[in-house]
């Protein structure tokens, strides 16, 4: 049984982009959106050429028939899809590694902004440094759950036909994998495991993808995703505050 609300989780993405403009966060965006810019930058380069070689030996693979030579117009658009997918997830990965103890803080910010009451201990930039080890642990976790299920996606998706499907797959694990990405942040502010975690949002799935859906998009276009992740961080945060007491865990 799904529960919770696919249209209200549409809505977290936005919230979020109104709370990072607050002037109590605003400094906690500032510093991480500087980094996505200076990774989004190296990496723009390197997976230009990457893009090329994997869509070559993806047809490369095309058997030598007629009919499916004459849709090798569509099998580049759902190559192309799917590739853009991992490139969009993989860059969100790894600025959520190296941005992962400001996204904490500001998760906790934006928590207390919320509420009116206080998240734990107000450490400061103190905080945020003694919290790196434990921040780095948690993003391991989360891409020890990506990375085999998008392999798994990944070989589907290269499989001619089939990889009608795995577009779709794609999307909806992408959106879920972003929920669990960012609502993580809170729930860490709340000394929620990540296993425990997976259990309260698979409890309030249509809002988690609901959430994730945009986030997912979002993180596919060129320069707004510099901005997205600590968007996401923020209405992850909204989810959390407005769902997590209505979930059993």
């Amino acid at each position: 049984m799904l529960n919770g609300n696919f249209f209200r989780g549409l809505g977290y993405l936005g919230e979020g982009f109104g709370l990072i403009l607050q002037p109590g966060l605003r400094l906690f965006v500032i510093i991480p959106v500087l980094i996505n810019i200076l990774l989004f930058s190296l990496l723009f380069f390197y997976l230009g050429e990457l893009f090329s070689g994997l869509i070559a030996t993806a047809m490369g693979w095309l058997p030598d028939w007629a009919w499916l030579q004459a849709l090798d117009w569509l099998f580049w658009l759902l190559y192309g899809a799917i590739i853009v997918l991992v490139l969009a997830y993989g860059f969100v990965m790894v600025a959520n590694l190296i941005g992962a103890p400001f996204y904490g803080y500001l998760a906790e910010r934006c928590e207390q902004h919320l509420t009116g009451q206080p998240i734990g201990d107000d450490e400061d930039w103190a905080g945020i440094v003694k919290d790196i080890p434990r921040s780095l642990w948690r993003e391991l976790q989360k891409i020890a759950y990506y990375l085999p299920r998008a392999l798994g996606l990944l070989i589907l998706g290269l499989i001619p036909v089939v990889n009608l499907v795995a577009v779709v797959l794609w999307f909806v694990f992408n959106s879920w994998m972003m929920a669990l990405q960012y609502v993580d942040y809170p729930a860490d502010n709340h000394k929620i495991s990540f296993p425990v975690l997976k259990k309260m949002l698979a409890e309030r799935r249509l809002s988690a993808l609901g959430f994730g859906l945009p986030v997912a998009l979002a993180a596919m276009v060129p320069i707004l995703n510099l901005f997205v992740v600590p968007a996401a961080v923020c209405g992850a945060t909204a989810l959390w505050v407005r769902e997590q007491g209505s979930a059993r865990y």
